[in-house]
């Protein structure tokens, strides 16, 4: 098995850094591609050894295609993360500057004078601002999300090279 690896990456798997992770893929065992025909192929092994090596490319092929998906969905469940944080913080601010507001009204039917209560009312529109704000940046996070289409498309060309096998 040959590892295929993302840009960025060496053959271990790190980065161009010298440490793991990065923006691109780790590396994936891979089905070598020859140039040998199958006349030749046929010739040095059995047909039980020939069977053998369709199951070992087989086997390789799935667990290439379950590592494909784990590491797209991964990236899609960090975006999610970091996008429902943006939504709690937003919760959490909105959750506090209700106090103030109600604070504010409360202040500004005993005084009736809008000094304290502008006070009030002013702290309570820069954390509705704020609030708007981290919703904002939490929405446009999870609204990045995407299906993992490269996976979709690998099972797909698997599944229809599986029930088709001479067609490719």
């Amino acid at each position: 098995m040959t590892p295929v690896t993302g840009p960025g990456y060496d053959v271990d798997g790190h980065n161009a850094g010298g440490s793991p992770g990065g923006a691109g893929l780790p590396p994936v065992s891979s089905i070598p591609l020859t140039e040998e025909d199958a006349a030749s192929v046929a010739a040095e092994q059995s047909v039980g050894g020939l069977v053998r090596d369709a199951m070992t490319h087989l086997s390789t092929l799935l667990r290439a295609e379950i590592e494909l998906a784990k590491l797209e969905l991964l990236a899609e469940v960090r975006k999610a993360r970091t996008g429902s944080v943006f939504f709690l913080a937003a919760l959490t601010v909105l959750l506090f500057s209700l106090f103030f507001f109600f604070f504010a009204v409360a202040e500004l039917l005993a005084d009736l004078g809008l000094y304290r209560s502008a006070a009030f009312g002013i702290v309570f529109f820069v954390m509705l601002l704020a609030t708007a704000g981290l919703g904002l940046l939490g929405y446009r996070k999870v609204r990045g999300i995407r299906a993992p289409r490269r996976t979709i498309e690998s099972v797909r060309d698997t599944v229809a090279a599986l029930r088709h096998p001479g067609e490719r």
